[in-house]
């Protein structure tokens, strides 16, 4: 089992940044990708940003040049660094490491993120 823990939500104020980030513990697969989902009320879960160990990105149209994912494989832990904040970006921030060649996929419980205008 993987266990996955975000960290670094919280309260900012439009056009402000956070960097929150998620750390995994347990059975981690060597050969994974990682990444950060989102969900508003009620809205369907959507993909921020995923990356692999190697490096590769994608991110969703909506959070391009604003948001930039990066990862640490020594201490298995994600960050997503937001910056120019708006609104619309008011959601619960959810960490995903799936299992490249399984696809056994990993949440973590969620970081709420709020942005006020």
């Amino acid at each position: 089992q993987v266990q996955l823990v975000e960290s670094g939500g919280g309260l900012v104020q439009a056009g402000g940044s956070l960097r929150p980030s998620c750390a995994a513990s347990g059975s981690i697969p060597s050969i994974n990708v990682m990444g950060w989902y989102r969900q508003a009320p009620g809205k369907q879960r959507e993909l921020v940003a995923t990356i692999t160990r190697r490096g590769s990105t994608n991110y969703a149209d909506s959070v391009k040049g604003r948001f930039a994912i990066s990862r640490d494989n020594a201490k298995n832990t994600v960050y997503l660094q937001m910056n120019g904040l708006k609104p619309e970006d008011t959601a619960v921030y959810y960490c995903n490491l799936v299992e490249i060649g399984t696809a056994s996929s990993y949440w973590g419980r969620g970081a709420q993120v709020t942005v006020s205008s």
